[in-house]
């Protein structure tokens, strides 16, 4: 199977068939356990595309995704989100025990007309992309285990006038709880936070004393992200997290740091400052270095003098 050339499952019952599931109870909303599969990633590389979300917990991987951090805080569960499509690559080297856990998928058929056709879009942890799974402990697991099974109670009795808006309800809550541990992981992961905003100073740094500024312009939220090796949207709240600023905040602070430097030690004109430092035109620099600090370069400089 070529890995360019990912399996596309445009519905729920393809999946099901995929993994040897009977058919799903409600085709556009389905909750399944890992142990029920009896068709599991086979030892090499498979992609697949989802046309729907989904949502999972999994333990006891033999196998490797392109999701999740390699330093794993909490042994109880790793959960993650794919929104519809995205493309998820598993890579299994040998054949050994199955994962077990639940992954709930939902058909965005299904969220249509209701409350969150538009809200679930401002839950990031959706594009959180490969690298930030959430790592449940044992408390919030069986939080959010519990809405898992009210969701399928709910699906797998008589559909009436209220099931969809109860389902809603209980995806809502799933998300809130998930964003509320989200931010607790942030928290809770003080080394890793450390060793990020460790590894973003040494990146600014080197971007701007070796002058990159002059070639590619000012660094930008994307090409920070994909440097730290993170999505742009959890880089985004884990330094709101930790630093209660902006990625965009942090950047402006490294130019104005740089530019300080330059006014105060060197003999160089404020346009050929804004050239080093990423600016087209002196006029940008000029206005974005008295918004931060309140004074114009000219009149910094002349503050040493």
């Amino acid at each position: 199977m070529s890995d360019n050339k990912p399996i596309r499952l445009k519905t729920i019952s393809e999946f099901h068939k995929l993994r040897g599931l009977p058919a799903p109870k409600h085709p556009l909303i389905s909750v399944i356990n890992f142990d029920d599969m009896t068709e599991h990633t086979k030892v090499g590389k498979q992609s697949l595309l989802f046309d729907f979300y989904m949502i999972s917990v999994k333990r006891n991987m033999d196998h490797k995704y392109r999701y999740g951090q390699k330093d794993y805080d909490f042994d109880e569960g790793v959960m993650f989100f794919m929104a519809p499509h995205q493309v998820l690559s598993v890579i299994r080297e040998e054949q050994g025990k199955n994962p077990s856990g639940w992954m709930l998928m939902i058909h965005p058929d299904f969220l249509w007309n209701t409350s969150l056709s538009t809200s679930i879009k401002r839950y990031e942890f959706f594009d959180y992309s490969v690298n930030e799974a959430l790592f449940l402990s044992e408390d919030e697991e069986i939080k959010i285990l519990h809405i898992i099974e009210n969701i399928k109670q709910e699906y797998q009795s008589n559909i009436d006038p209220f099931s969809q808006n109860i389902i809603i309800s209980q995806l809502e809550t799933l998300f809130n709880y998930s964003q509320r541990f989200y931010q607790r992981q942030f928290i809770t992961r003080k080394k890793a936070s450390h060793q990020f905003l460790e590894k973003l100073e040494i990146f600014l740094n080197e971007y701007f004393e070796g002058k990159l500024t002059m070639e590619n312009g000012l660094p930008t939220v994307r090409l920070l992200s994909e440097k730290l090796n993170m999505s742009t949207q959890y880089m985004r709240g884990l330094l709101k997290s930790v630093t209660g600023q902006t990625t965009q905040q942090i950047i402006h602070e490294k130019v104005i740091e740089k530019a300080k430097e330059r006014l105060s030690t060197t003999d160089l004109t404020i346009g050929e400052i804004a050239y080093e430092l990423g600016f087209e035109h002196s006029q940008s620099f000029n206005k974005l270095f008295k918004a931060k600090t309140n004074i114009s370069p000219r009149e910094f400089r002349k503050s040493f003098n």
